[in-house]
């Protein structure tokens, strides 16, 4: 059962407690959000092999010690080409701005490729202090590794360096009690127990969005997405849930939908589960296809899914 707040079991000494905002930055696909997942200890954001799935501002909270650390995981920053990329962009820069502290995420394999030069580049304008999280390193022999780190604090002064697999797990506990030390002291903002702050509506999105990647893998390209539309609480404290899958041409309608509607039933009981164990309730859910050709341009649709049209 979940605990209220006035259940919750804060440390009696206020004044010894300490909350913050972390920012996670870096290019996509480079394990944002299974490092996450991975400091928060549950499955927060979504993970597929695709770049560039996280869209939105997603809020994580950790404890550590006394201090409560609120992650924000960022959208990847890339080179943007359409409304969609440039919101995105942009959400991903805010969240640097607004945070206490800033880890550059860099896959071990990518180094001081373009996407990262450009990031480093916006850190430098920026002047914003930031920790670097080299990621994957598993894959790299450990003399490349060094070297790498050696470049990348060449290249821009970072206050400390992390070497880390946030698929395994290594080296997060240690990112994560540094962290914790860079928190300004204060009161929690969140309850003990609360790891996301994620309208459930959105969660929900979030979880059929990754099903459906994960299902059409490369058949389905970055022109779809997921929106909740209707939320019904019944009378046995189940949930009726009617999402709508937006594609941008009728071909991608058929992907979706699949021979004799297999493929849309694969993917809704794939999410149907997932979100009945995510929110604790029984959930029915119902999903639509509709085809609408500019929806990464629509502000209406950026804002669903928790970005800001400027």
């Amino acid at each position: 059962m979940t605990k209220g707040p006035a259940d919750i079991e804060r440390p009696q000494d206020t004044s010894a407690t300490s909350c913050g905002f972390v920012a996670l930055i870096g290019a996509p696909n480079a394990g944002k959000s299974t490092l996450l997942n991975q400091l928060v200890g549950s499955k927060i954001s979504i993970v597929t092999h695709k770049v560039q799935t996280t869209r939105a501002r997603i809020r994580a909270i950790a404890l550590e010690g006394t201090a409560q650390i609120i992650f924000v995981d960022t959208p990847g920053i890339f080179s943007p080409k359409r409304k969609l990329d440039e919101e995105m962009v942009h959400a991903a820069w805010a969240g640097a701005a607004d945070a206490d502290a800033t880890v550059l995420l860099i896959g071990a394999r990518d180094g001081l490729n373009e996407d990262n030069m450009r990031i480093i580049e916006g850190l430098e304008a920026t002047g914003a202090k930031a920790i670097l999280a080299i990621n994957k390193i598993d894959l790299v022999p450990h003399e490349n590794l060094l070297q790498l780190a050696a470049d990348l604090n060449a290249r821009y002064p970072f206050t400390d360096t992390f070497m880390i697999s946030a698929l395994k797990g290594h080296g997060v506990a240690d990112l994560r009690v540094a962290l914790a030390g860079r928190m300004p002291k204060g009161p929690w903002l969140y309850p003990e127990d609360q790891i996301a702050d994620v309208p459930l509506r959105m969660l929900a999105s979030e979880i059929t969005r990754e099903k459906l990647y994960l299902r059409l893998h490369d058949e389905l390209p970055y022109a779809s997405t997921v929106e909740t539309e209707k939320w019904t609480e019944k009378k046995d404290g189940s949930v009726r849930i009617e999402q709508v899958i937006y594609v941008q041409r009728d071909s991608q309608k058929k992907i979706v939908l699949g021979k004799n509607g297999q493929t849309i039933k694969k993917i809704g009981q794939s999410a149907r589960e997932e979100i009945t164990e995510t929110i604790g309730q029984t959930a029915h859910l119902f999903l639509f296809v509709k085809v609408r050709e500019k929806w990464a341009d629509d502000p209406e649709r950026l804002r669903m899914m928790g970005l800001e049209p400027r």
